[in-house]
């Protein structure tokens, strides 16, 4: 969507800020011997505390109130009795919406201690969001904003998801532009306009560039099992430097390593 009103933009800066406060509350919490379910009920509390509903759930009737992908899943993890444990990737994803508007954010942690690889992995999946992120300016093609994912991934060794995708948010959790590829992809790429909101997703691989959805519907995995590492804000597009509206109170977990 584009913002056209201060109205819009105070209603979306509100979702924003309630998906970043969940995610972080979760993030806070996802430490050796939590259950994945018991973390969801954690973004379902937040939730619930801030007026704002489950966006997986109510669009699509996901069996979650988030989403929470352990190590080889990718993306729509589906909670679980499954318990953390040392080593462990979570990758949290929450999207959500009050009054008809919609945010949408995720990031990834280790449960210490993990592979030397996959910090490494971590540094650049939200190096590279800050790349994108820079890009997104009124006047750019969607295509440069993947330009700068691509880049970023390939400069430090890693590689790129293909086949997810960030996009459009606010009036409906997949808006306009419907994708916002993780590389250069020139084809049905967008102009971004002032006001634009959108969702920047990095989606940063070992090896594997796509991924496979697995027979429950909603577990993506890539084929040979590599570890995929997601990083994603919801911005507003400007004439100079984007809008974060999901950055939240806590920003150690976006923060990047000096």
């Amino acid at each position: 969507m584009i913002i056209e009103n201060e109205k819009e933009f105070k209603a979306l800066q509100e979702i924003g800020r309630i998906c970043a406060l969940t995610r972080d509350e979760m993030a806070k919490n996802a430490v050796e011997g939590i259950t994945t379910l018991e973390l969801d009920l954690i973004g379902k509390k937040m939730l619930d505390k801030y007026g704002a509903e489950s966006a997986p759930k109510k669009e699509y009737n996901f069996p979650g109130y988030t989403c929470i992908s352990v190590n080889d899943v990718v993306a729509h993890g589906i909670p679980s009795n499954y318990v953390l444990k040392k080593g462990d990737k979570v990758n949290i994803d929450v999207s959500a919406s009050k009054n008809e508007y919609f945010s949408d954010t995720g990031l990834t942690l280790i449960i210490p201690e993990g592979r030397e690889i996959d910090y490494k992995l971590l540094e650049v999946a939200k190096s590279s969001l800050y790349k994108a992120i820079d890009k997104a300016v009124s006047g750019t093609m969607t295509n440069n904003v993947g330009r700068a994912v691509f880049n970023e991934a390939r400069s430090h060794g890693f590689n790129v998801i293909k086949n997810l995708t960030g996009h459009g948010v606010g009036k409906s959790l997949h808006d306009t532009p419907q994708n916002i590829f993780n590389y250069n992809e020139r084809r049905g790429a967008e102009l971004l306009k002032e006001g634009h909101v959108i969702a920047v997703e990095t989606f940063i691989s070992e090896k594997d560039d796509y991924i496979e959805e697995y027979p429950d519907g909603w577990t993506l995995k890539t084929p040979n099992k590599n570890i995929v590492y997601q990083f994603e804000h919801t911005i507003v597009v400007t004439k100079g430097k984007a809008i974060i509206l999901t950055l939240g109170e806590d920003n150690d977990f976006y923060s990047l390593k000096k």
